[in-house]
């Protein structure tokens, strides 16, 4: 028996137990928990789509300077819901000079003249801050981090651009199609030694390759819950993103009530449960009992292994991995995992780290030190990290005497900090291997610049495995093969710090205060709209199988730069397509051009070649990508490419809904083509659609377009499927703010 079960569709809820559908009632899907708590938030749903209204929001240090800029530009004056600013991405002041920290007394300054929450760096991570103060059951959270995961506290959390938070300030909705439910039934007893990241990574291995929970909703079920504790649940409630899902939630029970208890919100639980007949469009089925400890190679969550696989195949394992890392890379710098593998056949490690939303939990970290107790990680390569995931956590592991033992063990721990999830910290020597509960594996993630010729690697582990490694010295160990005797020391929330610390002005806009400003904020550019006629030219073309928003934006330092359009823009695609930010600038050049009444050559040969006239045709530049958007929310994966004049891109599909979204929200139309068809875009083609306004905004869904290659003019079928009335309208307006001010949506 598999460790995770794919029963197949169509299944329904019957005295407790799912039983395959005979014939299904998607009516019923009312009944999920899923459901109930949508249709509570849901302003309107008709047609199959429904309009949804947030309880709380939060952003972090990389995005709430663009997500304030873009709501000051569209008319917002007060925060209408509670908004928390939260600082724990960049944290790191020396990365940038003094531009991060002045992106933090923005916030401040913001918080204050709208009325806003503001949490002083390294007092918490974004989601342990939203589980400590906003979560509640049957709420929903809308927050701009794609791990926004709130499900086992009875909380719909969604990961979105800051486009999609913009529309909630001004009083907008989320709009989505009603989504499917997929069951995730957990069942068997946890055996000694597994943790949260076991059962995560491989329910991520089971369902992100085939993509099959992409945009639907995971809700969780089983007499297999009633054994993990609350640390348990979120562990691995939050790396659900990694399956592409939209969302997740689980059933409520004494467990939660005690959660909601001990964080001093008691009015904040109530009973939540799948109501009989319930209808779910998948199931899979978890078998707790035959769970491995696991780890996720690079360059991804889902390419899951069991730790004793990797032991009894290091050197294939390895080959194979070090392989498709090297595909992925190019050539621009080469991957040596083998260099990890000791004569003795044992796979090597230089780093451990237990860090932030998922690795972060005092649980997590308890178990970590009975592990470690009275040992020593020992004063070689390897070494270990802890980040606690909020300073009432940290609080309470000093206060028990955990953080001693993780000390004396050798263990470093460090403030409450995201960095090493997105690559700002802790970074290894160069080929290393670091082992990290973590959210994310993907390239540069571990802090390397593979520009400079350097690159290091990621594998996920959990907590427990990690803590086992150490004690064995850096030699990959499974936390299920040593023995070691944990004894829970209870934990005990103390949230005395964040009444010291942040700012609560909820309520309170002080509209008079002034924004405080760095030299390194700048506003938005001023968008082009849309004309009658789109003419872009192909600036990157990527085969690959799926492109993440790491590719279309890097992570790491330059997220110090995310509060300046104009810099950050200069680093779109950099590591993957280093050719696009030059080629979209001239053809952003060759636009402005057209606008003043001087159209370049090169346009006048095309328009000419097509009939087209300049007047009534916007230039652009275009991404084309197999399946772009996978991991994180942040929008200027999509915004980067509006600053430098993009228009479009072209896609089989979209990795996730939130690249999608914010494709729309910078006024980027989201083409996708038939894969079958036997045609490939080389850089530097033009792509020329008519009417494409127009059809927009008819509700036209299939655009009839032109390959312009040289001489050539090659027909072409273009998508751009589901696009509610308000979407086409943002993309012809040229994005949300321009949206706005032309007095739509308000």
């Amino acid at each position: 028996m598999s460790m995770i079960e794919n029963k197949g569709s169509g299944y329904i809820l019957h005295n407790g137990v799912p039983v395959k559908a005979e014939s299904p009632d998607l009516s019923t899907r009312n009944r999920t928990i899923a459901y109930q708590i949508l249709n509570a938030h849901a302003v309107s749903r008709s047609d199959g789509k429904m309009k949804i209204r947030f309880d709380a929001m939060l952003s972090h240090d990389i995005t709430y300077v663009g997500v304030i800029q873009t709501a000051r530009a569209s008319g917002m004056t007060e925060f209408p819901l509670p908004y928390a600013l939260t600082n724990c991405h960049n944290s790191l002041a020396a990365v940038g000079g003094t531009i991060n920290e002045d992106d933090h007394a923005f916030g401040l300054s913001a918080a204050k003249k709208y009325g806003g929450i503001y949490v002083p760096p390294n007092q918490s991570v974004i989601h342990q801050f939203a589980r400590e103060k906003f979560a509640g059951c049957g709420k929903m959270i809308l927050a701009s981090d794609s791990h926004t995961r709130y499900g086992c506290y009875g909380t719909l959390g969604v990961g979105e651009g800051g486009g999609e938070l913009v529309k909630q300030l001004l009083d907008n909705t989320w709009d989505i199609e009603d989504p499917e439910v997929v069951l995730v039934w957990m069942d068997g007893k946890l055996p000694h030694g597994i943790g949260p990241h076991d059962v995560a990574i491989a329910l991520v291995g089971a369902t992100f390759p085939d993509g099959l929970v992409k945009n639907r909703i995971l809700e969780f079920a089983g007499p297999g819950i009633a054994q993990m504790n609350m640390d348990f649940r979120i562990g691995i409630d939050v790396m659900t993103t990694e399956t592409s899902c939209l969302t997740s939630i689980w059933p409520t029970d004494e467990k939660v009530k005690k959660y909601y208890d001990l964080v001093g919100r008691p009015e904040d639980y109530r009973p939540l449960a799948a109501e009989e007949g319930a209808y779910y469009d998948r199931m899979f089925e978890v078998h707790l009992d035959e769970m491995e400890s696991m780890i996720a190679l690079p360059f991804h969550p889902s390419n899951a292994y069991t730790v004793h696989d990797l032991q009894e195949r290091p050197e294939e394992i390895l080959r194979e991995v070090e392989a498709r890392c090297n595909a992925v890379l190019e050539g621009g710098v080469t991957l040596d995992l083998l260099r990890n593998l000791g004569s003795d056949g044992k796979v090597r490690c230089e780093q451990g780290v237990i860090v932030g939303c998922s690795g972060g939990m005092y649980e997590n970290i308890e178990e970590a030190a009975a592990i470690l107790r009275g040992k020593s990680i020992g004063n070689g390569f390897f070494d270990l990290s802890v980040y606690p995931s909020s300073q009432p956590v940290n609080l309470a592991l000093i206060k028990s005497g955990l953080a001693a033992d993780l000390i004396e063990a050798g263990a470093v721990l460090k403030p409450p900090f995201c960095g090493p999830c997105f690559g700002a910290g802790d970074t290894p020597s160069n080929h290393g291997l670091s082992i990290r509960h973590a959210t994310r594996n993907f390239p540069s993630r571990e802090g390397s610049k593979p520009s400079s010729g350097q690159i290091a690697a990621v594998a996920l582990m959990d907590a427990r495995s990690i803590a086992a490694t150490a004690a064995n010295g850096g030699i990959l160990t499974a936390a299920t093969d040593i023995d070691y005797d944990f004894d829970p020391i209870p934990y005990v929330y103390d949230d005395s710090v964040y009444a010291k610390r942040c700012y609560y002005g909820f309520g309170k806009a002080q509209k008079d205060d002034p924004l405080v400003y760095g030299p390194n904020i700048r506003d938005w550019p001023v968008m082009p709209h849309m004309e009658k006629d789109l003419l872009v030219s192909l600036c990157a073309v990527i085969q690959d199988e799926v492109t993440t928003t790491d590719e279309l934006i890097p992570s790491g330092e330059v997220s110090s730069y995310r509060s300046n359009p104009y810099k950050l823009a200069e680093f779109a695609l950099s590591r993957r397509v280093p050719e696009y930010v030059g080629r979209s600038q001239a053809i952003r050049a060759m636009e402005e051009g057209r606008e003043k009444g001087s159209v370049p050559q090169e346009i006048q040969a095309v328009l000419k070649n097509i009939g087209a006239s300049a007047e009534n045709v916007s230039v652009g530049s275009c991404v084309f990508a197999r399946k772009p958007g996978d991991g994180s929310a942040r929008e200027q994966a999509a915004s980067c490419q509006k600053v430098l004049g993009g228009f479009a891109n072209v896609a089989y599909e979209y990795a996730t809904k939130r690249y999608r979204s914010n494709c729309i929200n910078w006024g980027i139309v989201p083409f996708t083509m038939d894969p079958d068809t036997d045609f490939e875009f080389n850089a530097g083609d033009w792509l020329y659609v008519p009417d494409v306004r127009e059809k927009l905004l008819s509700g036209v869904e299939t655009f009839e377009a032109k390959i312009l290659r040289g001489d050539e003019s090659i027909p072409i079928t273009l998508m751009c499927r589901g696009l509610t009335r308000e979407e086409a309208r943002i993309l012809t307006e040229g994005c949300l703010m321009n949206y706005y001010a032309a007095g739509y949506g308000k």
